[in-house]
Protein backbone atom coordinates (compact mmCIF):
# COMPACT_ATOMS: atom_id res chain seq x y z
CA UNK A 1 0.00 0.00 0.00
CA UNK A 2 1.39 3.59 -0.66
CA UNK A 3 -1.11 5.95 1.13
CA UNK A 4 -4.69 4.27 0.05
CA UNK A 5 -3.74 2.71 -3.18
CA UNK A 6 -2.53 -0.50 -3.22
CA UNK A 7 0.20 -1.04 -5.36
CA UNK A 8 1.74 -4.03 -7.49
CA UNK A 9 5.27 -3.62 -7.03
CA UNK A 10 7.39 -6.00 -9.76
CA UNK A 11 10.29 -7.96 -9.02
CA UNK A 12 13.08 -6.54 -11.47
CA UNK A 13 13.95 -10.13 -12.35
CA UNK A 14 10.58 -11.02 -14.17
CA UNK A 15 9.68 -11.85 -17.42
CA UNK A 16 9.98 -9.19 -20.05
CA UNK A 17 6.94 -7.12 -21.00
CA UNK A 18 6.80 -6.96 -25.07
CA UNK A 19 4.07 -8.28 -26.36
CA UNK A 20 0.43 -7.44 -25.61
CA UNK A 21 -0.28 -10.69 -23.89
CA UNK A 22 2.85 -9.81 -21.31
CA UNK A 23 0.33 -6.53 -20.94
CA UNK A 24 -2.56 -8.64 -20.97
CA UNK A 25 -0.86 -10.49 -18.05
CA UNK A 26 0.35 -8.19 -15.76
CA UNK A 27 -2.74 -5.91 -15.94
CA UNK A 28 -4.63 -9.63 -14.89
CA UNK A 29 -2.16 -9.81 -11.81
CA UNK A 30 -3.33 -6.11 -11.03
CA UNK A 31 -6.92 -7.07 -10.74
CA UNK A 32 -5.86 -10.58 -8.69
CA UNK A 33 -4.34 -8.40 -6.26
CA UNK A 34 -6.76 -5.51 -6.09
CA UNK A 35 -4.24 -3.39 -6.89
CA UNK A 36 -4.74 0.27 -8.41
CA UNK A 37 -1.36 0.49 -9.35
CA UNK A 38 1.33 -1.31 -11.25
CA UNK A 39 4.88 -0.68 -9.93
CA UNK A 40 7.09 -1.89 -12.76
CA UNK A 41 11.26 -1.61 -13.10
CA UNK A 42 11.98 -0.06 -16.54
CA UNK A 43 14.53 -3.19 -17.29
CA UNK A 44 11.31 -5.41 -18.08
CA UNK A 45 9.97 -3.59 -20.74
CA UNK A 46 11.21 -4.44 -23.73
CA UNK A 47 13.10 -2.48 -26.34
CA UNK A 48 10.26 -1.75 -28.64
CA UNK A 49 8.95 0.06 -25.59
CA UNK A 50 11.56 2.61 -26.23
CA UNK A 51 10.89 3.20 -29.36
CA UNK A 52 7.62 4.80 -30.13
CA UNK A 53 6.94 4.28 -34.03
CA UNK A 54 6.84 0.45 -33.14
CA UNK A 55 3.15 1.54 -30.72
CA UNK A 56 3.82 -0.75 -27.88
CA UNK A 57 4.53 1.94 -25.38
CA UNK A 58 1.00 3.44 -26.17
CA UNK A 59 -0.49 -0.07 -26.41
CA UNK A 60 1.17 -0.88 -22.79
CA UNK A 61 -0.35 2.99 -21.68
CA UNK A 62 -3.67 2.80 -23.03
CA UNK A 63 -4.55 -0.64 -21.78
CA UNK A 64 -3.95 0.55 -18.38
CA UNK A 65 -6.27 3.82 -18.73
CA UNK A 66 -8.64 1.52 -20.33
CA UNK A 67 -8.89 -0.68 -16.79
CA UNK A 68 -8.18 2.18 -14.65
CA UNK A 69 -5.42 0.82 -13.61
CA UNK A 70 -1.86 3.53 -12.95
CA UNK A 71 1.17 2.84 -13.97
CA UNK A 72 4.58 3.88 -12.22
CA UNK A 73 7.82 3.07 -14.64
CA UNK A 74 10.91 2.94 -12.18
CA UNK A 75 14.30 3.10 -13.15
CA UNK A 76 16.71 5.66 -15.01
CA UNK A 77 15.66 5.59 -18.49
CA UNK A 78 18.13 8.79 -19.24
CA UNK A 79 20.05 7.07 -21.85
CA UNK A 80 17.00 5.80 -23.94
CA UNK A 81 15.51 9.60 -23.50
CA UNK A 82 18.68 10.75 -24.90
CA UNK A 83 18.68 9.09 -27.79
CA UNK A 84 14.70 10.11 -28.66
CA UNK A 85 13.62 13.33 -28.60
CA UNK A 86 9.67 11.49 -28.75
CA UNK A 87 10.50 9.28 -26.09
CA UNK A 88 11.66 12.01 -23.81
CA UNK A 89 8.61 14.15 -25.15
CA UNK A 90 6.22 11.00 -23.81
CA UNK A 91 8.08 10.62 -20.20
CA UNK A 92 7.43 14.37 -19.62
CA UNK A 93 3.56 14.76 -21.19
CA UNK A 94 3.00 11.59 -18.92
CA UNK A 95 4.72 12.78 -15.76
CA UNK A 96 2.21 15.74 -16.11
CA UNK A 97 -0.59 13.41 -15.86
CA UNK A 98 -1.86 10.75 -12.56
CA UNK A 99 -2.35 7.61 -15.32
CA UNK A 100 1.26 6.76 -16.49
CA UNK A 101 4.65 8.09 -14.31
CA UNK A 102 8.66 7.37 -15.15
CA UNK A 103 9.86 7.89 -12.05
CA UNK A 104 13.94 7.06 -10.67
CA UNK A 105 12.39 4.93 -7.77
CA UNK A 106 9.33 3.34 -6.07
CA UNK A 107 10.07 6.01 -3.11
CA UNK A 108 9.76 8.83 -5.44
CA UNK A 109 6.23 7.78 -6.17
CA UNK A 110 4.93 8.75 -2.69
CA UNK A 111 5.38 12.62 -3.68
CA UNK A 112 3.49 11.91 -6.77
CA UNK A 113 0.73 10.70 -5.87
CA UNK A 114 -2.59 12.29 -3.95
Amino acid sequence: MLGNIRVLSCDVNGPRISTEADVNSLVGAAFSGRAGLVALPAARLGQNFFDLQTGFAGLLVQKFVNYQLRLAVLGDISAACARSRALRDFVYESNKGASCLFLNALEDLSQKLP
